[in-house]
């Protein structure tokens, strides 16, 4: 079995394949005051958990965007389960041609969402990943990532309002029924999802245009089921985008 882990800002999520297949997935919060013990310890229960033996991994990598707890999380995954992990990273073989002006500063994230898009999805595509960050990138017909925009993710912006004014309250990231709305908490999701499901389809029309071709689309990332329904593209939903990234570029360096 292969032991995969993404590691983003708000949470870790743990998969593990038998082959091709994602046997099961977790996930843990993103804290950096925990330890590796910590951590072992959690990896250890969710194996317990899901009926699987330490013993039947074979490999493991990590992709994190959060390199304080890129080693302390490696030694992790080595006390959990016996194995040295790969992390993504420059010297990686990913398969990817990355044409952006810094190609050694690719997040660990993009990178395998790109390589999973790229071996699931019609070429040219535009991966939407719906995380702490919004952010849409390009791989195009050849294989190539071409980059992309980030933006503040839905959570941080409900947040923000809340935090930064007066009498906006805290509210559930869901969708309300309309967009006219007549009730303040209402009306602060109706922004949130209807609003960033708007901004999605507009830009993937400026990257087309750009572009000069249609694109498909593939949304990962925690708030992909909620925003992605609600955008007029045709939408691929794959929660485990990122995952499978990872297994992509785990068998290109064994």
């Amino acid at each position: 079995m292969l032991l995969t882990a993404d590691v983003g800002n708000t949470h870790i999520t743990i998969g593990a394949f038998k082959g091709e297949q994602l046997s099961f997935t977790a996930r843990l919060a993103t804290d950096t005051k925990r330890t590796e013990d910590q951590y072992a310890a959690e990896l250890m229960d969710i194996l317990r958990i899901n009926g699987v033996d330490r013993t039947d991994f074979k490999g493991a990598i990590i992709g994190s965007v959060v390199p304080v707890l890129t080693n302390p999380l490696r030694s992790a995954i080595e006390k959990a389960v016996g194995t040295t992990p790969i992390v993504v990273g420059p010297g990686v073989r990913t398969g990817l041609n990355i044409r952006i002006e810094h190609a050694a500063q690719l997040g660990a994230d993009l990178a395998c969402g790109a390589v999973a898009a790229m071996e699931t999805m019609p070429l040219p595509c535009v991966v939407v990943d719906l995380g702490t960050a919004t952010k849409l990138y390009v791989v195009d017909a050849t294989g190539a990532f071409l980059g992309g925009t980030i933006a503040a993710g839905v959570g941080i912006s409900m947040g923000a309002l809340a935090e930064r004014t007066a009498q906006l309250p805290y509210v559930a990231v869901e969708a309300p029924k309309k967009t006219v709305c007549g009730d303040t908490a209402e009306s602060m999701k109706a922004g949130a999802v209807f609003g960033t499901a708007a901004m999605i389809d507009g830009m993937i029309d400026r990257m087309e245009d750009e572009l000069g071709t249609k694109v498909s689309v593939v949304a990962t990332g925690g708030y992909s089921k909620v925003i992605a329904p609600h955008c007029k593209r045709e939408i691929t939903l794959d929660p485990d985008l990122l995952l499978k990234g990872l297994r992509s570029i785990y068998l290109r360096n064994v």
